[in-house]
């Protein structure tokens, strides 16, 4: 038995310290797999099916490699729970005196200078944003680390957050009057320190490509690096390989030099004046593409009239207040920087303009209260190859979700990876008795008319059958906003009682808590609820997909992929859109079964699963779970589970 084997064996250190720990073959394949490519400083891509326990595959040969890793996940969520509970376990079983540290970006710290600063300032929008206030000041004087994860009195989403962080334009750097208790800088010294650092995708490309992440140095000095959740890669690489300026940071800056004015230049009276007038012309730009929020290309912007004039006049008013800023700028550090940001503002709206579309899209994203500009390359395998040269190191990629039909084709060509080692491990779930797709019949076609209420029609009797515990994934808020009022309606028409959640009426956390608690609960989401959601158990054994969830193909930035990949005499849909559709169905599905007890359907309404060609290829690449195009099968399979049989 190799060294590894024994360590994931039912008489090794792992089983004996672990509750409910089980000896896995794919497990411990894995792991084999990871140390060698550690130990050859290779490319090694790894999709490992739910339950196959990815998790410890890389940590223990990471804990064991002897040399500097670093550790990337997708969310926040299982960056936390990486450090704070897998990460000590397995340390503490292999009794490895390997040293660990936990890095976020900076806007996750609080900042004593601007912390002080916006109490003095005092000015908050209502009572709760004082109060808010008020509990963070509390918190920065007792704890160790200032991440803000563990302020539980204050939500996450509390606006006083963005007055208390500071953000790469705004901090002082070692000019700050409290650069010593810096708990950014604090983080970052004790990952330079670490032997094994865990950080975000975010993070990690920032600095990568911004050089402002805490991890200029710390890549350099690192043997390993594992991306855990590597699915989102291509989408957050080709985030930051691009370029953007927002309507956000004009407002951000105005605000800032209007309290650094009143602290250090009162006599400024201009300043004021000034920022009132950048802040206007901010919110104009934003006006002049229309109420709505969503993506435009640069075609349709030019065919905006008053986009061109109002994007004009804010370079205009950026330019003056740069100017401005000059000549207070000597009167502290908090000004100085201002002139600074105003400038490289100033700068990247000039930039943006001038921009041609050779490789890059130009395009803009309109949010609630601000404007994106952004400049997207269209291909990022060649930037991201760049950045994987240089010093000799492993590079580990795993994912629930890599493959399409058991290849990496896809997955390898978007980030440059050629021809990379690669393994697929099937999840250990008995998915044939476990769980059963059922793709009913007779829906009409998924942009027609009435589509939504054909898809909680068929849905309704096996949500009723499941007994609640279910997931409406929709591809679109307007899907989801219909589906929750129809289940709303039909819920109320048959008289059962089964709580009914919306995407957005709380935090993801909070509605996942009450979801679990209720136990008959039906949740309808989004986006943000097809992965990363972990519920066991009976609360969840109904999961239905409106349908195959191919990106809206009028995005600025696909509708631009697509046409270069036509213009090289490739097939877009076959090489992109369709992969892409695939891992996302593929994360969708993982909701469902999350342990060996755990039984449930997966019902996609789309009729395209059954109709066109693609379809096999959707359902070819999902776990091997029964299937059915009757609802006569998913009854009886809910009421054999209820019988225990």
């Amino acid at each position: 038995m190799s060294d590894l084997a024994e360590i994931f064996s039912p008489a090794g250190p792992l089983a004996a310290t672990i509750d409910g720990y089980r000896v896995r073959q794919q497990q411990v394949d894995m792991a084999e797999r990871i140390a060698a490519a550690i130990e050859q400083c290779a490319v090694f891509i790894a999709e490992a099916g739910t339950g196959t326990g990815k998790t410890f595959a890389y940590l223990v040969p990471a804990l064991r490699s002897g040399g500097k890793v670093i550790v990337s996940t997708g969310t926040k969520t299982l960056q936390d729970q990486l450090f704070n509970k897998d990460l000590p376990m397995v340390r503490e079983a292999l009794k490895a005196p390997v040293k660990i540290a936990l890095l976020k970006g900076r806007a996750n710290y609080v900042c004593p200078y601007h912390l002080e600063r916006a109490l003095a300032d005092g000015r908050f929008l209502d009572r709760q944003d004082a109060a808010d206030a008020r509990r963070i000041a509390v918190f920065a004087k007792v704890t160790a680390s200032g991440d803000k994860a563990e302020c539980l009195e204050v939500k996450e989403t509390s606006p006083v957050w963005h007055q208390v962080t500071s953000s790469r334009e705004n901090c002082l750097g070692q000019e700050c009057p409290h650069y010593k208790g810096c708990f950014v800088m604090q983080a970052r010294r004790e990952a330079m320190a670490a032997d094994l650092v865990v950080v975000n995708h975010h993070l990690f490309f920032a600095d990568v490509m911004l050089r402002d992440g805490g991890m200029a140095e710390l890549l350099p000095a690192c043997n390993t690096v594992i991306f855990d959740e590597a699915h989102q890669l291509p989408e957050v690489a080709t985030l930051f390989f691009g370029t953007s300026v927002s309507t956000a940071q004009a407002l951000d800056l105005a605000r800032d030099a209007r309290a650094e004015g009143l602290l250090n230049a009162r006599d400024c009276t201009q300043l004021q004046t000034a920022a009132r007038q950048l802040e206007k012309a901010a919110k104009d730009l934003r006006l002049a593409v229309g109420i709505d929020t969503g993506r435009f290309s640069w075609g349709q912007l030019q065919e905006k009239s008053d986009f061109a004039p109002a994007l004009k006049a804010l370079e205009d008013e950026m330019t003056a207040f740069a100017a401005l800023l000059e000549t207070q700028a000597a009167r502290a550090e908090g000004l100085e920087k201002c002139w600074q940001r105003a400038g490289e503002l100033r700068e990247m709206l000039a930039t943006w303009q001038k921009l041609t579309d050779d490789g890059t899209v130009r395009w803009a994203e309109a949010f609630n209260h601000s404007l994106q500009l952004n400049a997207t390359p269209l291909d990022i395998a060649e930037i991201f190859k760049k950045q994987m040269g240089g010093h000799p190191r492993a590079w580990i990629f795993t994912s629930a979700t890599l493959a399409v039909q058991g290849q990496f084709h896809h997955y390898c060509a978007e980030l440059g990876l050629g021809e990379a080692e690669s393994a697929c491990w099937q999840s250990p779930f008995d998915y044939g008795n476990q769980a059963v797709l059922y793709a009913p019949l007779g829906m009409p076609e998924p942009n027609s008319y009435g589509y939504t209420d054909a898809v909680v029609a068929a849905a309704f009797p096996a949500a009723l059958a499941a007994g609640g515990g279910a997931f409406f994934l929709c591809t679109s808020l307007r899907a989801m906003r219909r589906t929750h009022e129809l289940l709303q309606e039909r819920l109320a028409e048959a008289g059962v009682d089964m709580p009914l959640l919306l995407q957005g009426e709380g935090s993801k956390d909070d509605l996942l808590r009450r979801f679990r608690h209720h136990g008959n609960a039906i949740l309808v989401g989004s986006q943000s609820f097809w992965e990363g959601v972990d519920v066991r158990g009976e609360a969840l054994s109904l999961v239905v997909i409106d349908k195959i969830p191919f990106a809206p193909p009028d995005d600025p930035v696909l509708a631009a992929r697509i046409e270069q990949m036509k213009r090289q005499g490739r097939n877009a849909f076959m090489e992109y859109q369709l992969p892409r559709a695939v891992i996302s169905v593929k994360q969708g599905a993982g909701r469902l079964i999350r342990d060996e007890t755990d039984r449930g359907v997966l019902m996609i309404c789309d009729p395209r699963l059954l109709s066109k060609p693609y379809g096999r290829r959707v359902w070819q690449s999902l776990p091997p779970m029964k299937r059915t195009k009757e609802l006569s099968a998913v009854l009886e399979f809910f009421a054999a589970g209820e019988a225990g049989v």
